[in-house]
């Protein structure tokens, strides 16, 4: 039977390169993201199934979560993808409206996914949960506080959940890819990883023998030093 999975954030980048892999692998993949031109392009191509969904709506993390298990019957792999840095600005200039955003896709949307998936993974006492962080959570930079600190606050609940959650039998997956040539930073990065590169990485732990879980998966461009 094929396994299937939850991925959000993928109309772009990272996320729509997993769904591709995944696909190509036989899952049968739920995709979301808020572009539902993007999105519909990636179900032609690819077959997956899906729906948009802003995640900064306080609402929409539990209504994606029971439309993709409705829909799946049920979802194998939970994959936290989506995420926004919302601005690169010293932290006096930081209003507080671009805080509550940003805490709205980068740690509340991911927080009420995990706990869904756990609710339902942990009844069957199986399933996977890779939170998509990122190395910023492993180092700090100016004009990046509050991204930074939110993937620091993603990290430290998926500690937590790695713990509670072996508990039932599920894999947790805290997932650290440094710089990616994608559309999220405005500059074209030929020297960092390629999208594809950063979602096989994801793919390969997916696909970890049974009696592996990788709590940490942490990789980066060769060109990078910040660590």
């Amino acid at each position: 039977m094929s396994r299937t999975a939850l991925v959000t954030g993928t109309t772009r980048g990272i996320g729509r390169e997993v769904v591709k892999q995944l696909c190509a692998q036989g899952f049968t993949v739920f995709a979301t993201g808020r572009d539902q031109r993007l999105l519909d392009e990636l179900k032609n191509e690819t077959g997956c199934l899906g729906e948009s969904f802003n995640l900064a709506d306080p609402d929409a993390p539990v209504a994606l979560y029971a439309a993709a298990s409705a829909v799946l019957g049920g979802i194998d792999i939970l994959i936290n993808n989506a995420g926004a840095n919302l601005g690169k600005e010293p932290i006096i200039d930081v209003p507080a409206e671009r805080l509550d955003a940003s805490y709205a896709i980068n740690f509340r949307a991911p927080y009420l996914l995990c706990r869904e998936a756990l609710r339902e993974m942990g009844a069957r006492k199986s399933g996977h949960i890779l939170n998509v962080v990122s190395t910023i959570a492993r180092t700090s930079a100016p004009n990046y506080s509050t991204y930074c600190s939110l993937k620091y606050a993603l990290h430290g609940f998926t500690q937590c959940l790695i713990k509670e959650a072996r508990l039932v039998n599920v894999k947790v997956t805290g997932v650290y890819p440094g710089g990616t040539d994608t559309d999220f930073r405005p500059e074209e990065r030929p020297d960092y990883l390629k999208a594809e590169s950063a979602a096989q990485m994801i793919v390969d732990c997916i696909n970890a023998p049974d009696d592996v879980v990788v709590h940490e998966l942490v990789y980066r461009p060769m060109v990078e030093s910040n660590f």
